[in-house]
């Protein structure tokens, strides 16, 4: 099988699972332990930190370590909005947020929280002056993710951190998921508060992640106990999921730009043939985007039985979000952007990883324009019958 399904979760690289082990077998010892096998794991703990401080360019008292995406968006969104209700009620996000941010935004309003979801263009890009036209007194916090994880757009977050500098009661929140390793971004002098990283999308394990705080922001913690991750995340620390983590982010400095050019011109391979195939629609901007995600739609045909009939072919993809597959609706995102209904029910996402090649994209090219054309042609309908006599 192929597997071109790398933003819903990669595959662990051998490194990351040798750590993992090495981790799980020697550092077993609890980090807050005052013994020596407590004091190999903090140690453990301590190094990963730095690790991931040094690839994102903030201070080690700025990693939190977490769960994942979904715990560090929540804890940040909901964090600040506990923390800061009563400087106001007011939260800006976007239409075509993961549901890690749209889903927890939507709770909040039940909490008497008010939230301008912002419409995007038809890239799925937001606009930077919607921002600052939905700005009010009573804002708390604006969250806009760094690259959206259906169309691969990405978002301002840069012009919109520095421009909300000059607010500084207004916190900025970028969910970065989906960016990590593919599309750089710097939290030095970036304006960013908190940003949510998630090390499944990066070849590390599944169940760990980084939650940055600014350092001296105060937020709400969701989860109390033994005061772990400087209050903020109590919990006795994942330490070989972490330890992997740390291992990923090594992985991806020394992968670099090449990697990154190489996997922009996978994406370009796909565009190109996919484009040479009738009844297919990219969806995936041309500028502006990552360089691993490409959405395409075939109007008529069900992406469910697209997917399959890949699927039996030896290609793995996937419909929108991996979170919502499963929801026989169209893409909230893809409609948000404007794609009509029948081309959003159609859609396909590809989302290219390490281990893909340009012989698999020339495969699955192959394999895509056939199983379009013999779906296709089930749907074209069937002359009459001759019934004259």
């Amino acid at each position: 099988m192929i597997y071109l399904d790398n933003s819903a979760t990669t595959r662990p690289h051998p490194e990351v699972i040798e750590t993992v082990r090495r981790a799980m077998e020697s550092y077993y010892g609890n980090p807050s332990s005052l013994h020596q096998k407590g004091v190999e794991a903090e140690n453990v703990l301590k190094q990963a930190r730095k690790v991931a401080a040094q690839y994102l360019g903030c201070k080690e008292g700025e990693i939190i370590f977490t769960s994942g995406g979904t715990e560090s968006n929540n804890t940040a969104i909901k964090g600040v909005a506990f923390q800061y209700q009563n400087r106001g009620k007011h939260i800006i996000t976007t239409q075509v947020e993961h549901p890690a941010v749209y889903d927890v935004c939507k709770q909040l309003e039940g909490f008497g929280f008010t939230v301008t979801y912002l419409p995007v263009d038809r890239e799925g890009r937001v606009s930077v002056e919607d921002v600052k036209r939905a700005l009010r007194p009573d804002t708390i916090l604006v969250s806009v993710m760094h690259v959206n994880n259906e169309l691969g757009t990405i978002q301002p977050v840069v012009e919109i951190g520095q421009w909300l500098k000059q607010f500084p009661k207004v916190l900025f929140h970028v969910d970065a998921v989906q960016g990590i390793g593919k599309v750089p971004l710097r939290l030095q002098n970036s304006g960013i508060d908190l940003l949510s990283v998630s090390a499944h999308k990066f070849y590390g394990p599944r169940g760990v992640g980084i939650l940055y705080k600014r350092e001296g922001l105060i937020v709400h913690p969701l989860l109390m106990g033994g005061g772990q991750e400087g209050g903020i995340r109590s919990g006795t620390e994942n330490l070989p999921a972490i330890a992997g983590m740390a291992k990923a982010i090594r992985i991806v400095e020394e992968l670099g730009q090449a990697e990154v050019n190489r996997l922009q011109g996978l994406h370009q391979q796909l565009r190109a043939g996919i484009a040479r195939i009738e009844g297919c629609i990219v969806n995936t901007p041309e500028a502006g985007a990552a360089p691993h995600i490409l959405n395409l739609s075939v109007p008529g045909v069900k992406a469910e039985v697209l997917l399959h009939a890949l699927e039996e072919r030896g290609f793995l993809v996937s419909t929108k979000s991996a979170c919502s597959s499963k929801a026989n609706e169209p893409s909230r995102v893809l409609t948000a952007a404007g794609i009509e209904r029948d081309c959003a029910l159609s859609s396909l996402r590809i989302s290219l990883g390490r281990e893909n090649t340009r012989e698999e994209i020339a495969q699955f090219l192959m394999a895509l324009e056939a199983c379009v054309g013999s779906l296709r042609s089930l749907l074209k309908p069937q002359s009459a019958p001759d019934r004259r006599k």
